[in-house]
């Protein structure tokens, strides 16, 4: 039988209660404590400690602190990739940010959901949808991105947007809902 970790990281409901979860997640309040404590830190430092936590950590990559989420080791940063202040990523299963993707302040990334039957919900189970950014996408400070989706590589999302649907290579949405733009 899985664990509830193995759940969570497949994007089955799980139960966030289990301790195994608990542990992780209050391993990672720790590691956010030193990392948003490191803003004044050379940036060598700061991406050393990206890759005390993440998955991956490209060359380059820039997370400019405070920033927040949920376990870190689910967080894949490419080559370059550069997140500004306050960026949120709820990573219950896999967010991959592709190579030279900017990310402006105050954007959240959200793999957690929730389910949507009432009495499944009430009992406390949770899942996750994977989320992938492509290479060289530009996303607007304070964009949303939901469960599930993928931006392709070359788009651009406005400023202030909520992404709800996949968003193809080089196009550009924005809006609530994001919407393609000519």
């Amino acid at each position: 039988m899985p664990s509830e970790k193995q759940k969570m990281l497949a994007g089955a409901l799980y139960d966030p209660g289990d301790p195994e979860l608990q542990a992780d997640l209050a391993a990672n309040r720790e590691w956010l404590v030193r990392y948003n404590a490191s803003l004044a830190r050379p940036l060598p430092e700061r991406h050393a400690l990206l890759a005390e936590r993440l998955a991956a950590v490209g060359a380059g990559a820039v997370v400019r602190p405070p920033f927040h989420c949920d376990y870190g080791f689910n967080i894949s940063l490419g080559d370059h990739v550069f997140l500004n202040f306050d960026c949120v990523i709820l990573d219950v299963c896999a967010v991959t940010i592709g190579d030279k993707t900017q990310i402006g302040p105050g954007v959240q990334i959200l793999a957690a959901d929730h389910p949507r039957d009432p009495a499944t919900r009430d009992a406390g189970l949770e899942f996750g949808r994977p989320i992938t950014i492509g290479r060289n996408v530009w996303i607007g400070g304070g964009a949303i991105l939901l469960p599930g989706v993928t931006i392709g590589d070359d788009a651009v999302i406005g400023a202030g947007s909520v992404v709800t649907r996949d968003v193809p290579a080089g196009a550009t949405a924005f809006g609530n809902p994001a919407r393609l733009r000519g």
